[in-house]
């Protein structure tokens, strides 16, 4: 085996799943990833700000996120639904644009939220990353936007 062979990294590694609980019902939970009012209120890291979000909430429908960092630098992120079972799963491809408007590397992310006792169980899967470094950045995103997240239910 080549030093080139050692370094691959299988799928399963370029993978990401979070499982988080939310001190709400599963349909608050659900209508804050499928309503672009509400995705504003949340998406993305800590600092970021969502200028724009667009929707077509139907399978083959597409999205479009519009985030500003703190330093000032816009970022897009987009993909297209292929399900939407409310208010249990949702999955959806993502992507990121580039300056140029094209997308890059495309994952495939499912959401399922279960109610647990008045709260939700939301389990999030993204993969397969291009690499392990991708993956992490984006655990670090999601981890920050989850906390968004359950800010943003504790005062809807």
């Amino acid at each position: 085996m080549d030093a080139k062979s050692n370094t691959m990294t299988t799928s399963a590694e370029r993978e990401l799943v979070i499982t988080r609980v939310f001190d709400a019902p599963r349909r608050l939970v659900f209508k804050a990833w499928t309503e672009p009012e509400r995705i504003k209120e949340w998406w993305g890291p800590r600092g970021f700000t969502t200028l724009s979000c667009e929707m077509d909430q139907r399978p083959g429908g597409a999205w479009r996120v519009r985030s500003r960092s703190p330093e000032g630098k816009d970022y897009v992120s987009q993909g297209v639904f292929r399900e939407l079972v409310e208010p249990e799963r949702l999955v959806f491809t993502y992507a990121w644009v580039n300056a140029e408007g094209k997308p890059g590397h495309e994952t495939l992310v499912t959401v399922t939220f279960a109610e647990q006792s008045g709260k939700t169980v939301l389990t999030f899967h993204q993969g397969v990353f291009a690499s392990i470094t991708s993956r992490d950045e984006h655990e670090e995103g999601w981890s920050s936007a989850f906390e968004l997240l359950a800010e943003y239910q504790a005062r809807a």
